[in-house]
């Protein structure tokens, strides 16, 4: 693509979002508007986003070349967006867009969000741009960075929603959102992903553990419980964003669990990303986002009282990357009774040893754990891991999976049973 076509592109779609832009700006808030005007705004925008997804189809990779200095600069998600906001006017929102939006329940919203997810989308699609974005979100955030040299030397981080110890070896991440079981949010995301850093830096881990702390909650006071999924609440309240939960997570915390940390360190030339083997301990429940975890992790461990859920269908969200890796873990079969019918899957049920590795009572889960952590600290584990997933999930599958999401999800964030859901559960304490 040559620059006079990407010059003469630019204009033109700055121009179709431009005129669109004036329209909104014409009508009421977005919760004041009438059915008429609501008619006139999605008319508007769906002229825009048709506009945005010609121009990304056409010009992905040359767009990614400028934004990223033809991919000598690791931009993150959100960086990636603003710097193509600036560059690329119309293409996607503003900062000050972004920000109206913010103040607005996720009902009252104008949804800018689904633009990025159509400029996302094209730049996953692009083997040569999604894949540099992929290797981007890999890099150790600056705030782990900024952290490890303390962690290293006490062996503790208090990362506000996440309790990090390491002992003998096993970096102990506790999840502590007692006020909401542990359902996520942005503030989580942001610290179970620094907490995954600081375990996969630290020389001293060998194996990682992510666990549940104990509620405050009413009905669990004083029991752990592993995650109640997404924080309902915080949707309904539009505190949960596409690019800053939703794929940050995917591409964030959760890649590096399967792939590790892309980081320059001495033995680069064969491994370029530093990766340990990761247990997951259940107790109480692994609703929605909780359950997939489990799908990334070397070893699952389960109380004997214990379930797993994805209400995604329920819900009306895309359930992460599970759609891809439940089906591979549990067969066809399963993974849409789960996720299109929302059966609720037991430690104890035999459908469950594919998604559990052991299944223990609560009082002998510690000692279970430290077994298990003592199996995984070998040094052929490793590279055995690393073998199993590639075979497993190739990047590019994972690729192409995602690009995909990032426009569904942005879809289904906006779609009006979501919206009408997220309302209902926007009064109770927890995520569910």
């Amino acid at each position: 693509m040559t620059a006079p076509d990407l010059s003469a592109a630019r204009k033109l779609l700055a121009e179709s979002a431009g005129l669109a832009d004036d329209i909104l700006r014409a009508l009421p808030e977005p919760a004041a508007r009438s059915a008429g005007q609501q008619v006139s705004a999605a008319e508007a925008k769906n002229a825009a986003r048709r506009a945005r997804s010609s121009f990304m189809d056409a010009h992905a990779e040359a767009v990614y070349d400028e934004l990223t200095a033809f991919r000598t600069l690791d931009l993150r998600l959100p960086e990636l967006v603003e710097a193509a906001a600036a560059a690329f006017p119309g293409l996607v929102p503003t900062a000050a867009q972004l920000d109206a939006d913010r103040d607005r329940r996720q009902a009252d919203k104008e949804g800018y969000e689904i633009d990025q997810g159509i400029f996302l989308r094209a730049v996953l699609r692009s083997a040569q741009a999604g894949s540099h974005l992929l290797d981007a979100m890999l890099r150790p955030t600056p705030r782990a960075l900024g952290l490890l040299p303390e962690f290293a030397r006490t062996g503790t981080a208090d990362l506000s929603s996440v309790r990090m110890e390491r002992r003998d070896g096993v970096a102990h991440l506790t999840m502590c959102r007692d006020d909401c079981l542990n359902a996520e949010d942005e503030r989580q995301v942001d610290d179970i992903e620094t907490a995954v850093d600081l375990a996969l830096l630290d020389p001293a881990v060998r194996v990682g553990v992510l666990r549940g702390g104990e509620m405050t909650h009413p009905r669990y006071r004083g029991r752990r419980v592993f995650s109640a999924g997404i924080n309902l609440k915080s949707l309904h309240a539009g505190n949960i964003s596409l690019v800053g939960f939703l794929l940050r997570r995917e591409l964030g915390y959760i890649a590096k669990l399967t792939r590790g940390v892309l980081v320059e360190h001495e033995t680069s030339w064969h491994s370029p990303t530093v990766g340990k083997p990761w247990i997951a301990v259940v107790d109480g429940f692994a609703i929605g986002g909780g359950a997939q975890l489990l799908l990334v992790f070397d070893h699952v461990i389960a109380a004997a009282d214990a379930y797993l859920s994805l209400p995604a269908a329920q819900e009306g969200i895309v359930p992460g990357a599970a759609n891809l890796r439940l089906s591979r873990v549990a067969g066809p079969r399963l993974a849409r009774q789960v996720i299109l019918g929302g059966r609720r899957v037991w430690a104890t049920e035999p459908d469950a040893r594919a998604l559990v590795d052991e299944v223990a009572e609560p009082a002998d889960l510690d000692a279970v754990l430290a077994r298990a952590a003592a199996r995984l600290a070998g040094p052929a584990v490793i590279p055995n891991r690393r073998m199993l997933n590639l075979a497993e999930e190739p990047q590019e599958g994972f690729r192409h999976y995602m690009a995909e999401f990032a426009l569904q999800q942005a879809l289904r964030l906006y779609s009006d049973d979501v919206l009408g859901k997220a309302g209902r559960f926007a009064g109770r304490a927890t995520g569910r």
